[in-house]
């Protein structure tokens, strides 16, 4: 049996809602096999960072040696990665081994508040990751941040995707929320605009749904699906994971990215 494969390169979430942990509960949900190199081990939970502790650029390079030279991934998802020594590690290795259907989530703020990028990351990643990006998925900060402009509608939403487009050369998905059009995001593709509209979900649980979004759309990416289906079908699952309304923890909790699991390993003691 075959199965197509996807790499998550990210910071571990020991809660388990975001980085590397909601990234292979995804994959793995959206059919395909899923593989990781840790970038950081965090010490978080639902209410905050407190800890990060990074991995060397010689150890990161080495994870992903072992990942390509033997299971080749079909799509690659970056998360956090806080250090421009590691981001270049990262762009050294995709490029050698001409990774494909890369996906980067530009995770700069937790949903907690918690500062995650460092200023001279933010540089390093515009300089050798995006460059390398089928798609880049920033929310509305982020995207501050990668554009230089205030986004405060609809119409700054779509100059700023323009914008990232053009200057970066890779999809950008541009995310609503922070107050504007919610659930509604904005695919920037070839210097062409396609909006995608979702259902508002009323749950304040969404801790890592930026990891999760990304990690979707990367699956999809490497079964073969095109951008725009891939995006859609990603949006949907988020839908139906926040719809399944987990709640655990004393902050900002995890979705259920089991929600659709039904199988005989699955149900619980009587």
């Amino acid at each position: 049996m075959k199965m197509k494969t996807a790499l998550t390169i990210a910071g571990s979430d020991c809660s388990g809602g975001a980085g590397i942990q909601a990234d292979i509960k995804t994959m793995t949900m959206n059919g395909v096999y899923a593989m990781s190199a840790i970038t950081a081990l965090t010490a978080q939970n639902t209410t905050g960072v407190s800890d990060i502790l990074e991995s060397t650029p010689d150890f990161l390079k080495a994870q992903l040696d072992m990942v390509f030279t033997d299971i080749r991934p079909d799509a690659v998802k970056i998360g956090m990665v806080s250090d421009s020594r590691l981001i270049k590690a990262i762009e050294e290795k995709l490029t050698y081994y001409q990774a494909e259907n890369i996906v980067v989530d530009p995770v700069m703020v937790a949903t907690s508040g918690a500062d995650l990028l460092k200023s001279d990351a933010v540089k390093a990643m515009t300089e050798y990751l995006l460059p390398l990006a089928s798609l880049v998925t920033p929310n509305i900060p982020e995207a501050q941040v990668l554009s230089g402009m205030e986004i405060e509608n609809e119409d700054d939403m779509e100059k700023a995707a323009l914008y990232i487009n053009k200057t970066y050369g890779c999809a950008v998905l541009l995310k609503g929320g922070h107050n504007i059009n919610d659930a509604n995001d904005l695919l920037c593709k070839d210097g062409k605009l396609k909006w995608f509209y979702g259902k508002r979900v009323n749950n304040p649980n969404t801790h890592g749904t930026g990891c999760t979004l990304s990690s979707a759309i990367a699956a999809n990416l490497a079964k073969g699906f095109d951008m725009d289906t891939s995006v859609q079908r990603a949006k949907d699952y988020i839908s139906g994971a926040l719809s399944a309304m987990l709640d655990l923890g004393k902050g900002s909790g995890p979705m259920n990215h089991a929600f659709d699991l039904a199988g005989e390993f699955s149900k619980e003691a009587e």
